[in-house]
């Protein structure tokens, strides 16, 4: 990557962020300056460096003035000695103004590099589960640019050649431009029976596909939102290969509460289910307020008999201050009781051999297992938790005859105020399909964030799923019911009973 003034010419894909190319994220990652399309998604953003310079220069398709003040904005931050991404919208080569603002740093011996990007035309059939060719379907493949300014004026080129074509045709137009585009073909010889599809934000979580004959789109066309057009006997498939639109969760826009650095999973999870997920970090999990006891616990480890963790944050907190202090191999001596699968495999990951696993997340599960392999009673147990815990499995280890230190490992303050705002204005307009909480502490700082009443009247109206019991019970001490619980306290099975409870007949409508 050059580190002299440059400029990358980068194609950001349609729309979702997944498909931008591996050289495309390196270059953002590197950028002193972006230069956008409107149209590009934050989320193709996301590895930009905090301090690196936005900067959204309009529409996709500019005027011809606006244009030339793009590549002059260009030329200008690389000449000031910055990194340049021009980051656009679909491919920069592809019915783009890439090539103009490529022969424009030509001539001002600026250098630059051109970093495909997947087209609109290309993606967006796929993702509506249409193949642009298939066999005794025709050899030929159309791409037609269409005008995406306010015009129902069709494209300027020879409609008899292009109707005549044969095969697949597909356009991305703006949406006065399609009744003209399809009148044009069909007065052209474009037979009015053929198969044709309409696909609106191709690519998105909002993807929405018309599909039918060629006639039928004059009149099932909106009139507000650009689409892409596709023309042919391939369209015919989609009733077979549809994938995107068919997944169980598509549609349903899914709010994510969880800390932002322990996110990803679920969010990824339901993602591939089709949701929209809508991240509202409510909590942030930071070291402990005082870390002086939980450095004296790991100086004396080895003089307990169990270790026993009940989150994953308590493993990773531990360990990262264990390490700082100790080898890992002086953490021999006491027995590891993990919580759930989860936790266990964050232990695992240490190198170090989880003893005993109990499957019930509740405190009295974890006492039941610890007694039935005799691990309890005069056994000295050592609990790294959470500084804001429940005190009730200490009790009940203490109740069962252990002696117990418990030490803060770790605590958990609210997040999330920058986003609470459009939360609540999604909330209030019925615009969110489900909230999901993953810990007692994400329903405590998500009510804090909104306020009480208000949160406990948004949510009646909002399918809530909590990823288990006690998560369930935090929840219905401050009004709130949860709806879905999984049997399995996990992300996984959260993600499960969320596409159960959508699927199911009685399964309320999509919020939008």
């Amino acid at each position: 990557m050059h580190k002299s003034p440059f400029v990358y010419i980068v194609g950001a894909g349609p729309g979702d962020p997944s498909l931008m190319t591996v050289r495309g994220r390196d270059c953002v990652a590197h950028a002193d300056v972006i230069l956008h399309d409107h149209r590009v998604p934050a989320a193709a953003m996301s590895a930009a460096r905090p301090e690196a310079e936005r900067i959204d220069v309009g529409a996709a398709a500019p005027k011809p003035l606006d244009q030339d003040a793009i590549s002059y904005l260009l030329a200008d931050k690389a000449r000031e000695g910055k990194v340049v991404v021009r980051l656009k919208w679909g491919d920069p080569f592809v019915f783009d103004s890439g090539g103009k603002e490529a022969v424009f740093l030509h001539e001002q011996r600026i250098p630059f590099e051109v970093v495909s990007g997947v087209p609109v035309t290309i993606a967006g059939p796929a993702y509506a589960g249409v193949p642009l060719t298939y066999p005794e379907a025709g050899d030929v493949v159309v791409l037609l640019r269409g005008n995406e300014a306010e015009t129902d004026e069709p494209p300027r080129v020879n409609w008899t050649h292009v109707a005549g074509a044969g095969g697949t045709l597909v356009c991305y137009a703006g949406a006065l431009q399609i009744g003209a585009i399809v009148r044009a073909l069909l007065s052209h010889g474009r037979p009015s029976g053929e198969a044709a599809a309409l696909v609106y934000d191709p690519t998105t979580p909002q993807q929405e596909t018309v599909d039918g004959t060629l006639g039928d789109l004059l009149t099932r066309a909106r009139e507000d939102r650009p689409a892409l057009l596709i023309v042919g006997a391939v369209v015919g498939l989609r009733g077979h290969l549809r994938w995107f639109d068919a997944r169980p969760l598509f549609g349903r826009r899914i709010v994510v509460t969880r800390a932002r650095e322990q996110a990803a999973a679920l969010a990824d999870a339901l993602e591939q289910q089709g949701a929209q997920v809508i991240a509202l970090p409510a909590i942030r999990i930071l070291p402990p307020s005082d870390p002086a006891t939980l450095d004296a616990a790991c100086d004396a480890a080895e003089t307990f008999d169990w270790l026993v963790f009940t989150s994953v944050n308590a493993v990773r907190h531990f360990m990262t201050r264990f390490l700082s202090r100790r080898d890992i191999r002086d953490l021999q001596g006491p027995r590891i009781c993990a919580v759930g699968p989860s936790t266990a495999a964050a232990i695992a990951e240490y190198g170090v051999r989880v003893a005993l696993t109990a499957a019930d997340y509740r405190s009295e599960g974890i006492v039941q297992a610890l007694a039935e392999v005799g691990a309890v009673d005069n056994a000295r147990f050592l609990v790294p938790r959470s500084e804001i815990a429940r005190e009730l499995l200490v009790e009940q280890l203490r109740a069962a005859g252990g002696q117990v230190e418990e030490v803060a490992a770790y605590t958990t303050v609210g997040g999330g105020e920058g986003s609470a705002q459009g939360i609540y204005r999604m909330l209030l307009e019925r615009e969110i399909d489900a909230v999901t909480f993953t810990s007692a502490s994400t329903v405590r700082h998500f009510v804090e964030l909104l306020g009480a009443e208000v949160a406990a009247d948004l949510l009646r109206t909002t399918t809530v799923a909590a990823i288990g019991p006690v998560t369930a019970q935090a929840a219905a001490q401050l009004g709130i019911e949860a709806t879905v619980v999984p049997e399995e306290f996990t992300i996984p099975a959260l993600v499960d009973a969320l596409v159960d409870f959508f699927t199911a007949p009685s399964a309320p409508a999509t919020a939008r």
